[in-house]
Formats: structure tokens, C-alpha cells, sequence
């Protein structure tokens, strides 16, 4: 299995101000882009290779794909060209700050994959266990092929064509329920999401769930597979003091979303990126993916970002309530030890 000793090589975080014309310092063409105006309610906005660039998905809504030519113009050998729109690259006000995540892909054009039972589009990156699979539903239980070569941890789909809440399977929720990602609710139990079936290294299962999987409905999927030193996925129990959960990845993470499962509550989205906490290890800039405000700063609902993982320090109960359950999604700045020969240290 090949390693990864440069995580940037795979994903990468970018920041900017309103008049940038273009995001050019990646070391890789992206696939799949984020984008998130930090400073103004303006909305997340997802588009991939796929799809194309002038198609726009958002996290926080059930709406169907739009087409926008003012938001990510290309996507380029080192980044992305950006329109005008306020979503992306707003000059009134004229300072508006933006952040971008951005996930590589193939490397070459996406294929074709007949490994389910519906033939699905796929540009899989092996190496860093990430794929990008587009379908068209059934309305009956089917398999879907995702390229990974081995089992994803994480799924989230977005039905392209309909109005439809985001579907997503994690490993720890298991395979009998689906956390909404545009959404504060506990994860729903059905058989209709999943087949009760975990994803295999080859497919994951779909049920007559309308969500992901409609008749004729077209669809996109971003599949995860956990890769040692560069990503983790997984749950933690909460213990509602500042002597916070430590959550051990095995890396320094660059960026960390996670949700409270047990009761009802937003999904938060942590990068090193934004951070403000004058050189600790405080990450104290959040944002929602479920929802289009503007990031909140604040200390006492930060997280600290360790060399290995990451420590709740506060009692905020979306991420830390004595006794709560939550799911995360991590990506690192870089392995805890890698060939690169570059240690990772805590601030």
C-alpha cells in the first residue's frame, strides 16, 4: 500500500480575499472543491470534475444542482480560476475573506465502472482512498461501485436532479442509518438507505430510499476510505470539561469536521487554516456545514489540534457534552512521521 508523506500532495486548504482571480498554489489538480465565505452568510458551495465546474451543489441545502458561471470558472494544474459571484470572490465588500478545501482525484480522466449492478462514473484516487462516483438511481435496492479498492468509511450523496436532503453513511454510525448532512437531526434508521450492507472494497449499497436513490434521479457521491497518517474517521464519547476527549488520529490534522449523533445538533467544521489563537494549539474559528452563517471565533468552543490527534477543551455541548456521542471526519497537515523526515509538532 503506497504511503503518503506529504498530505498536501493529496489535500490542501486555501484562503483568499474578494478580487482574487485565481487559487494557484496547489500542489495537485483538485477535484473536488469547498468553498466557504467566512465573513457573510453567503452559502457552502461544492462542485468536482465530474460534474463540471459551472455546476454547483451546497452542503447546507436539499436544493438540486444549479449551474452558475460566476462562481469556479476552471479547475487548473494547480487550483481553481474564480468568477465574480459573492459566493466566491465578493468585492462588496471589498476585504470579504473566503476558505476553499480541496480533495484530488484521478489523476486521469473518471471511468467507467460496472462493479455494481448500476454502472457508475468514478474518479478514484487509490493512494489517498478518495473517489468521486456519479449515478443514475433505480428506485430499487442496487450496488454502486466506487473504485477504492477497498472499503469506504465515509459516503455522502446529493441527488443532482431533485430536491433532496443529503445522504450520508460513517463507519460508526453503521450501515442501518443515514446522517443528514444539510441537517441538525439524529441519524435516521432505515433499511431503505443502505440495505442494512456496509460498503465492500468494491461497491456500497443503495436501498428505495428516495434520497439516494430515485428512479431515473441522478446522483453524485464523495467516497472516503481511511488512509494511515493522512485520514481517520470515527466516534468519541464527550466528558463535558475543559480536560477535554483526546480523539487520536495519528497525525497533526489540518481539518476536522464532526456532528453530535446522540441527540440533535450541528455539524462543525475546524481547519488550521483560520486559526486566531496567536500560536497555541486552540482552533478556536469554526464553521457549520449544515448552515450558511458566517464562522464563529470563540475560545471556549475551540479544539486543540495535537501532533496526533485532536482534544476537546470546553463543555460546548455540539462537541463535547459529558456523555455525548460524535462522529468526525479527520485529514492531516502531515503524518505523524513520515519520510519526508519532517516531525509533527503542537504549536
Amino acid at each position: 500500500m503506497a504511503q503518503i508523506n506529504k498530505s498536501t500532495d493529496y489535500f490542501d486548504i486555501s484562503t483568499w480575499t474578494a478580487t482574487t482571480s485565481a487559487i494557484s498554489n496547489l500542489g495537485f489538480s483538485p477535484d473536488w472543491v469547498w468553498i466557504k465565505s467566512t465573513d457573510s452568510a453567503n452559502g457552502h458551495i461544492l462542485f468536482d470534475t465530474i460534474r463540471g465546474a459551472n455546476e454547483r451543489l451546497s452542503s447546507a441545502s436539499s436544493a438540486a444542482e444549479s449551474t452558475r458561471t460566476d462562481e469556479l470558472m476552471s479547475f487548473d494544474s494547480n487550483g481553481y480560476t474564480l468568477g465574480s459571484s459573492g459566493n466566491t470572490n465578493d468585492t462588496n465588500p471589498f476585504n470579504a475573506s473566503y476558505v476553499g478545501w480541496s480533495w484530488r482525484g484521478s489523476d486521469s480522466s473518471a471511468v467507467s465502472n460496472t462493479d455494481g449492478s448500476i454502472t457508475s462514473t468514478v474518479s478514484a484516487n487509490t493512494t489517498s482512498g478518495f473517489s468521486i462516483v456519479s449515478y443514475t438511481g433505480t428506485g430499487s435496492n442496487a450496488t454502486v461501485g466506487h473504485g477504492l479498492g477497498v472499503a469506504p468509511s465515509w459516503i455522502v450523496i446529493k441527488g443532482r436532479n431533485q430536491t433532496e436532503d443529503w445522504t450520508t453513511y460513517h463507519i460508526s454510525t453503521g450501515n442501518t442509518k443515514n446522517v443528514i448532512l444539510n441537517s441538525t437531526a439524529v441519524p435516521d434508521t432505515s433499511t431503505t438507505y443502505w440495505q442494512d450492507t456496509s460498503p465492500t472494497s468494491s461497491v456500497f449499497y443503495l436501498g428505495s430510499s428516495t434520497r439516494p436513490n430515485t428512479s431515473g434521479g441522478t446522483y453524485i457521491a464523495y467516497c472516503f476510505a481511511e488512509k494511515k497518517g493522512f485520514s481517520k474517521f470515527g466516534s468519541y464519547t464527550g466528558n463535558g470539561n475543559s480536560d477535554g476527549t483526546f480523539i487520536y488520529t495519528g497525525f497533526k490534522p489540518a481539518f476536522v469536521i464532526m456532528k453530535r449523533t446522540d441527540t440533535t445538533g450541528n455539524w462543525l467544521l475546524f481547519d488550521n487554516n483560520r486559526s486566531s489563537s496567536g500560536g497555541s494549539n486552540l482552533i478556536q474559528q469554526y464553521l457549520y456545514p449544515n448552515l450558511n452563517d458566517a464562522e464563529d471565533s470563540d475560545a471556549t468552543r475551540g479544539i486543540d489540534f495535537l501532533s496526533n490527534g485532536f482534544k476537546q477543551r470546553n463543555d460546548f455541548s455540539a462537541i463535547n457534552a459529558s456523555g455525548g456521542s460524535y462522529i468526525y471526519m479527520a485529514f492531516a497537515e502531515q503524518p505523524l512521521v513520515g519520510t519526508n523526515n519532517i516531525p509533527a509538532t503542537a504549536r
